[in-house]
């Protein structure tokens, strides 16, 4: 909107609203978010050579069990209440990798847990994760649809 249509009272609030609006740290929040994501990353690295050499995975092997560790990582953390004073302090640092995913699902199975375990904690589970599940086996499906279409045309 215009502010040349606003009338003086409008004007006078947005000068208000614009005072005592708070001055949001951007800067120091992406530090935040790419220290924590980092350590995150780091910790699942981590998980990977311990998969390694403890196991004796390959590196292409351990990718699966690292993920699943993950997760079971954030959903432990998640269900004793530390996650989500991880998120709070480093926001999309600690949504992104993941464990966020981990997070997102065990979250919505604690908030519905009183409706029973089959309609609440079943039910409910996967209403955000179910998205990001169903957006994930498209996209490998579209992707590996291109790849076997590439390689059929001796392109790649």
């Amino acid at each position: 909107m215009a502010s040349k249509n606003k009338s003086p009272e409008q004007k006078q609030y947005e000068k208000l609203e614009q005072k005592h609006e708070l001055k949001r740290p951007v800067l120091q929040n992406c530090v935040k978010a790419f220290f924590v994501g980092g350590t995150i990353c780091l910790i699942g690295q981590a998980i990977t050579y311990f998969y390694i050499y403890f196991f004796h995975f390959t590196e292409q092997t351990a990718g699966n069990p690292t993920v699943a560790t993950m997760i079971f990582i954030a959903m432990l953390l998640t269900g004793f209440g530390v996650y989500d004073r991880i998120g709070q302090f480093a926001g999309a640092g600690s949504a992104v990798p993941i464990t966020g995913f981990g997070n997102s699902v065990i979250s919505a199975a604690i908030e519905h847990r009183t409706e029973g375990f089959v309609l609440g904690v079943g039910g409910n589970m996967f209403k955000l994760a179910g998205s990001v599940i169903l957006f994930g086996v498209f996209s490998a499906f579209v992707v590996a649809l291109i790849k076997t279409l590439l390689q059929i045309w001796g392109v790649i």
